[in-house]
């Protein structure tokens, strides 16, 4: 029922809205301790399309907390998060609607639909005509989520930040632009003239971008009613919070509510650099709306400055004034151009997004030009030898957005938001577009590019615009083409690339020959140099295929593309040509010390010292590492690692050249090839040289870079030669060999659902061999693991020696005769160092008497949660050798599930062996997995990002 203070309410807002576009009217009572909000709401909806509705529908994002099959839900799956998976029923949200109602008080149908369950669909009594209103009366209950999922929610201070909480209709524009929450921050809202009545504790203070209108007490004087009212809205964000942090700063423009922090800067310094940032956002964006503009926390942390500037306060090498400076000019160009620019978020964030990175890197450009990528680190001896202490501040944009390019995972400008990886909606993609306005800015030299956006932006300030909008206004202030901006560079994954291929002289003219070696029609900017000078720049358009332009003869010594590196290309290696000399004079040697970023400058060589625990057999060795892989990924890498290791006394190392090809726009994106070899022990004066070619094709569903779904094909010769020392503690029975080894690999890497299958041929002298393998773990809906793994392995001829199994199956413990595991020790079969399992070929963790299999194995592994990583484990398996009898294994016990495939224990309890508990030296029987490789650590961070 809805009271009669409701009633007045509505009234009072009905009078004040007959003529409104859109109104929304919130009388909402907040309930702490059950971290819930009851709403009685009126929405009326203006029909501005041309079409007659028979439905409408409404935006319930708070619904998308409900279960664990929600789009949400998934979201969070994809990015390997089980936050929300592992969360109680109590911490998620949901919407309970108990009325829906119209002005003349029928009851009207309406559903979640099954897709998107935050998503109402509304069917209207009658059809709601071009120009008409509809009036929509609802009453509801929202239970809050935590905020630990999102951030927005209920905190666990018991304070409220919301977001996108109450009801709201979504877009029609021909089409119902609805779509469902998948933490992104982009619900698509038409504006409306806003009236939020909300009830709370007495100790709560209300916080919002809306204008205050009055604060009252309850008739019982227990509770505060904060009255809020806003014309052409979308921002939904409120906080209501027992100890609000934020600052009030008054500027000449309008009013700025923070509570982005930074420590040891005073208010006063706050609020200079508050005021100097309204002056350009007013200036650069146009006069603001609305009298306040609200920027928080949440939303910088959501999306901050990126690199260095995250680095703990006191590694940090920017001055904490510019830090601030930055974390607060980022956060309110965001906000400001989401309120003043009403563009699909979802389908066109990229203009938003682009525009925010371009104006920053303007300020920075004006404010602080000397300002450098590493910031004061670039003046510390040593550091500021390497070229990255050269690079301006605002290079960072260019160096991210190439990094997921040169991966091969970059996606299109205009792809729909949720179909970008987490990197690419989060970094690249807003960085790509970014520096791609300050690409179009430098081209068209006709006009202020700046001053046409700002004028732009001020013809259309809370207006609903599309990016064809955008286009068209661009497009008619210059004279210059730039359909290749829109075309190519927004529209497809095409990557600038250009190189010089020949420069000719003659009696009076300098003829330069420019090669696009892509497919595209971006333009490229032409450098002369003398002395290390510019003297002339032209742009050259249109190039397809090779072109030649023909340019007076004058003192010119060296022609450069892209010398000023506004131009965001995918190799800037080959962009020099010298008028006369030869390839060194185009591009000298560098040598230097550690990894750099690209100095297209140069061919780049570097030194690393190596100092590392190779294995228990080398110890602790010393040596160099000789590369060319810099920050930014190579097509050819090679790597050249002489060590020496101090327990063996001998000289050990390793060496590999390989050659990748990206291939876009299909599915076999990557083919890989290439020579490693290298020289290490593998026992007590015991070394093996290992040579191994290599080829790999992969493959990827094109059409949706967030599946991690891949299939590999390697194919590889493995050559093995051993040296046994007079010293040794093994023995090799066995000659030297080479396999060819021919393997497929399917894998669905998930946190939630993973599986994995690969087919493994073998052929050498003594022996051929075929395996396969597949695994499937689960997290069901009750947070119980559930792990299979199915091996078989069969000889399709075996020819070895019958005494020895150094080619068999293994049943728990491989021989690895191709040395690809990582064994701490690997001929070991005593000690701590034989307790190191890897789980390959039988996977079995109990050490029983038949560990080999010569002519056929099967084996299966199982296990599942017991209580949270304490898991129980079987295996069973059936193993045949040459003359005996098949015999059936099984082993038990308990899995301690530490960090999946990176540290797990295993503790035996019963088996073929019997009761393993009981007997002596038990300490022996235990398996560990571990790893220690930096580089596969690093996987377990960068599964969520690519």
């Amino acid at each position: 029922m809805i009271g009669k203070s409701h009633i007045a309410f509505l009234l009072f807002c009905f009078g004040s809205i007959l003529f409104a576009q859109n109104k929304i009217t919130v009388d909402a009572v907040v309930d702490v301790d059950t971290k819930s909000i009851s709403i009685s709401q009126t929405i009326i909806y203006k029909n501005e399309s041309d079409d007659a509705l028979k439905e409408i529908y409404l935006n319930d994002w708070n619904n998308s907390y409900s279960t664990k099959t929600t789009p949400l839900a998934k979201r969070f799956e994809e990015e390997f998060s089980t936050k929300f998976h592992l969360a109680k029923s109590e911490q998620r949200g949901f919407t309970t609607i108990t009325s829906l109602k119209d002005i003349s008080n029928n009851e009207l149908e309406f559903t979640n639909l099954i897709n998107h369950p935050d998503v109402i669909k509304v069917t209207l009594n009658s059809e709601l005509n071009p120009g008409d209103s509809f009036h929509l009366i609802l009453n509801y209950n929202l239970v809050l989520p935590d905020a630990t999922f999102t951030d927005y929610g209920f905190t666990k201070n018991k304070n409220f930040d919301l977001k996108y909480w109450y009801l709201t209709p979504t877009v029609y524009d021909g089409k119902w632009n609805y779509y469902s929450n998948k933490d992104l921050n982009d619900l698509f809202l038409p504006k409306a003239d806003l009236e939020l009545k909300i009830t709370h504790p007495l100790n709560y203070k209300v916080t919002s971008e809306l204008d205050l209108m009055r604060l009252d007490l309850t008739e019982d004087k227990k509770s505060q009613i904060t009255f809020l009212s806003g014309k052409d809205r979308v921002d939904t964000y409120l906080s209501i919070n027992r100890f609000p942090r934020f600052s009030f700063v008054q500027t000449d423009d309008f009013i700025v509510l923070s509570n982005i922090n930074e420590k040891g800067l005073a208010p006063t310094d706050k609020a200079v650099l508050t005021d100097k940032i309204t002056r350009f956002l007013t200036k650069n964006l146009g006069e603001y709306p609305h009298n306040q503009l609200l920027v928080t926390e949440i939303d910088y942390n959501q999306n901050p400055l990126y690199g260095l500037n995250q680095l703990p306060d006191f590694l940090r090498p920017f001055p904490k004034e510019f830090q601030y400076e930055l974390k607060l000019l980022k956060t309110a160009l965001k906000k400001y151009l989401d309120n003043i620019l009403l563009i699909n978020p979802r389908k066109e964030y990229w203009l938003s997004d682009g525009l925010q990175i371009y104006f920053l890197i303007k300020y920075v450009e004006e404010h602080y030009p000397d300002m450098k990528l590493i910031g004061t680190l670039a003046n510390i001896w040593g550091i500021r030898a390497f070229h990255a202490a050269d690079l301006d501040f605002n290079f960072q944009y260019f160096l991210y957005s190439m990094e997921i390019a040169r991966k091969n995972r970059d996606q299109p400008l205009a792809t729909s938001k949720d179909s970008l990886i987490k990197f690419n909606a989060n970094i690249a993609n807003k960085y790509k577009a970014g520096v791609g306005f300050n690409y179009l800015d430098e081209f068209a030299n006709d006009i202020v590019l700046r001053e046409s956006i700002t004028k732009f932006l001020k013809a259309n300030r809370t207006q609903n615009v599309s990016v064809n909008d955008f286009e068209s206004f661009i497009k008619n202030e210059t004279t210059k083409d730039i359909d290749w901006f829109f075309k190519d560079y927004v529209g497809t994954r095409k990557k600038i690339d250009f190189k010089i291929k020949d420069v000719e002289t003659t009696e009076d003219s300098i003829k330069v020959t420019i090669k696009n070696k892509r497919e595209n029609t971006m333009p490229i900017s032409l450098f002369k140099l003398k002395n290390d000078s510019v003297i002339g720049q032209t742009w050259v358009e249109n190039i397809v295929g090779t072109k030649t332009i023909s340019i007076p003869k004058d003192d010119t010594e060296k022609f450069v593309l892209d010398y000023d590196n506004v131009v965001p290309e995918f190799n800037q290696r080959d962009n020099y040509k010298a008028v006369n000399g030869s390839f060194l004079n185009n591009k000298p040697f560098q040598f230097r010390l550690f990894k750099d970023i690209e100095d297209p400058d140069y061919n780049q060589i570097f030194f690393m010292p190596l100092v590392e625990f190779n294995n228990i057999y080398d110890g602790l060795t010393l040596g160099t590492k000789i590369y060319n892989k810099t920050i930014l990924r190579k097509r050819l890498n090679y790597r050249f690692s002489p060590q020496y290791a101090l327990r063996s006394k001998s000289l050990t190392g390793s060496a590999s050249v390989f050659y990748s090809h990206n291939l876009e726009n299909q599915n076999l994106f990557d083919i890989s090839y290439g020579i490693s070899a290298g020289y290490q022990s593998f026992a007590q004066d015991a070394f093996f040289t290992r040579i191994r070619p290599s080829i790999s094709f992969s493959f990827r569903d094109d059409s949706d870079f967030r599946a991690d779904r891949r299939d590999v094909i390697t194919a590889r010769y493995v050559s093995i030669t051993r040296d046994i020392g007079e010293d040794a503690t093994v023995t090799v029975d066995e000659p030297d060999y080479g396999v060819f080894n021919l393997r497929y690999t399917h894998s669905n890497p998930g946190i939630i659902n993973f599986s994995r299958f690969n087919a493994d041929f073998q052929l050498a002298d003594q022996f051929s061999k075929l395996s396969v393998n597949y695994e499937f773990r689960r997290l069901t809906r009750s947070n119980r693991n559930i792990n299979f793994r199915f091996f078989a392995g069969i000889f399709l001829n075996n020819d070895s020696d019958p005494n020895s199994d150094y080619f068999s199956f293994a049943l728990d413990r491989p021989t690895d005769y191709l040395f690809d595991l990582n064994y701490l020790g690997r001929s070991e079969d005593a000690g701590l160092f034989s307790q190191q399992i890897i789980i390959a070929e039988g996977g079995f963790k109990s050490m029983l008497d038949t560990p080999f299999a010569n002519q056929w194995i099967t084996t299966a592994n199982f296990s599942t949660s017991i209580w949270r990583y304490i898991q129980a484990y079987g295996d069973i398996g059936l193993v045949k050798n040459k003359f005996e009898k098949t015999k059936f294994v099984y082993d038990s016990g308990i899995r301690l599930n530490l960090v999946e495939d990176y540290f797990e224990l295993y503790f035996p309890l019963y088996s073929n062996l019997g009761w393993e508990i009981a007997q002596p030296n038990y300490g022996e029987r235990i398996r560990f997995i571990i790893t220690v490789d930096p580089q596969v650590l690093l996987g377990l961070f960068r599964r969520k990002w690519y």
